[in-house]
């Protein structure tokens, strides 16, 4: 237990032989049960997950009771293998029912590259079982000395992603969206709906786009970039558009969730006017480019084309500042130090 709190480590893992082994054994000893979730590796990845759980729960850690309402059996580390592949969030997804069927009241997310450090594992759990966050996640952008471990096009790619899942998400001081290494309370598990979340690469960035919709608190922990010589398995030819297409339909979804099906605010129309102003304005721009209907006066018909487009812009503005203040209240601030500089 972690602070009188039974605490859960789900280990997601496709082609990660060599590496996920040592992830589940290097599980800090106040875990009371990890989740080896193996998504249909072609590699020894399954072999290793097994050999690893036989020699953890042969060992003393074994005597792990479930928490109250848990349905499973005591072994500490349930090696979990899916038919077929589902992505990464799939993976995450088998792990967190596991262990909401088992009664747990805060569960973490170890990837099976090794680039989490189980020695910040406890920081990373402290905003959810204390109760200040409903979801934490790791950031490695907060200051300048954690992100020099960042290889530069992953940190251009990871700050282009930051500014679009702030928008999507509302979360306006979130960094790192990407970052895999988060903690989740029992109480999210409930309302989030897990069968709903992304199964792919954009898992993390449905998840906080969720949250906010559901007015869950979410807390940023700094942490250091860490990497070795794990293979990253993400295509970006696939990842871009898919991750593109998540975040604008999330945008959509979160807007019509929070702002009008659980509550009204006006904000929700600053948007729809928005859009509809540039498409007017973008179909004028063009009607004065060919010459269409501006016979007349062309700088009268320009002009009306920049007014419209400016209170567009002006109206997309307000909507976000406004949805930035009504979501400022669900943002932890996390101070602590972590790890030697």
């Amino acid at each position: 237990m972690y602070r009188n709190k039974h605490v859960a480590v789900v280990v997601p893992a496709y082609n990660e032989g060599g590496f996920v082994g040592e992830v589940i054994e290097t599980v800090p000893d106040f875990v009371d049960r990890v989740y080896a979730v193996d998504d249909r590796s072609t590699d020894g990845t399954w072999d290793e997950i097994c050999e690893s759980a036989d020699r953890m729960n042969a060992s003393d850690r074994v005597d792990t009771p479930l928490a109250d309402g848990g349905q499973g059996d005591d072994a500490f580390v349930v090696p979990i293998r899916h038919e077929q592949n589902t992505g990464v969030g799939g993976a995450i997804k088998t792990g967190y029912r596991r262990a909401y069927a088992d009664g747990m009241d805060a569960v973490a997310v170890m990837n099976g590259d090794g680039q989490m450090d189980p020695a910040i594992l406890d920081r990373i759990l402290d905003p959810v079982v204390s109760g200040r966050a409903d979801y934490a996640k790791g950031n490695r952008l907060a200051r300048g000395t954690d992100r020099r471990g960042m290889p530069p096009v992953r940190l251009f790619g990871n700050l282009l992603l930051s500014l679009l899942t702030k928008i999507a998400s509302g979360y306006w001081r979130m960094l790192d969206p990407q970052n895999g290494y988060t903690a989740v309370s029992r109480r999210a598990l409930e309302t989030l709906e897990i069968d709903e979340l992304y199964d792919q690469y954009g898992f993390a960035n449905d998840v906080l786009i969720r949250c906010n919709a559901a007015g869950l608190r979410v807390a940023d922990v700094p942490m250091r970039a860490r990497y070795g010589d794990e293979r990253s398995h993400i295509r970006m030819s696939t990842f871009v558009p898919s991750v593109s297409r998540l975040l604008l339909s999330g945008l959509l979804w979160r807007l019509r969730t929070r702002y009008l099906v659980f509550d009204f605010h006006p904000l929700v129309a600053l948007f729809p006017l928005a859009l509809f102003g540039l498409a007017s304005g973008l179909l004028g721009a063009g009607a004065v480019a060919l010459g269409v209907g501006t016979a007349g006066d062309g700088a009268v018909a320009r002009t009306l084309v920049l007014a419209v487009v400016g209170i567009s812009a002006v109206l997309f503005s307000t909507g976000l500042l406004l949805d930035r203040h009504a979501s400022d209240p669900l943002w932890v601030h996390v101070e602590e130090e972590v790890g030697p500089r």
